[in-house]
């Protein structure tokens, strides 16, 4: 079993990442349907005014944190290789920094800074919204999956 500092590590990567998998998992399941059911000027102006909060101190701490927290437990784990949950925490800090932060970075945030540059009232903006909802969502439920996974592969590295 994982003792000493590499536990508060892990027990702090699941808290980390299971909260985040709620957020994302809250906005999969019925933030993004209520947003999609208003009308898109709306829509559009909720969600960036959501896009703009999001990137406050109070969900970035969590968020970025947890990438730096996952990056380090990856770290840890490849310079002292541990005889127990190696592998567990290599595929935890992968899930993460890949599922969830990176796509993060390279699916969902270029659809919100799209989505920030348009006018809500625009018919460009109603244009837009369908599929902006449509491909968010989906990626959003493949960073939720992911932190959920990194949760449950950190559980088990403490198992």
């Amino acid at each position: 079993m994982i003792d000493g500092p590499y536990f508060v590590l892990t027990v702090l990567g699941v808290l980390g990442t299971g909260l985040v998998a709620g957020v994302f998992c809250a906005f999969s399941t019925f933030v993004m349907r209520g947003l999609a059911a208003l009308p898109p000027a709306q829509g559009v102006a909720a969600m960036n005014a959501i896009n703009v909060a999001a990137v406050m101190p109070a969900f970035m701490v969590v968020f970025a944190g947890t990438a730096v927290l996952c990056a380090v437990i990856a770290v840890v784990t490849f310079v002292l290789w541990p005889e127990q949950g190696t592998v567990e925490l290599l595929v935890g800090s992968g899930l993460y920094l890949f599922g969830s932060f990176g796509l993060t970075m390279v699916a969902n945030v270029p659809r919100n800074d799209v989505l920030l540059r348009l006018d809500p009232g625009t018919p460009e903006a109603a244009s837009y919204w369908p599929a902006y909802v449509r491909e968010w969502t989906m990626w959003n439920h493949a960073r939720a999956v992911a932190s959920a996974a990194a949760a449950v592969a950190y559980v088990l590295a403490l198992t």
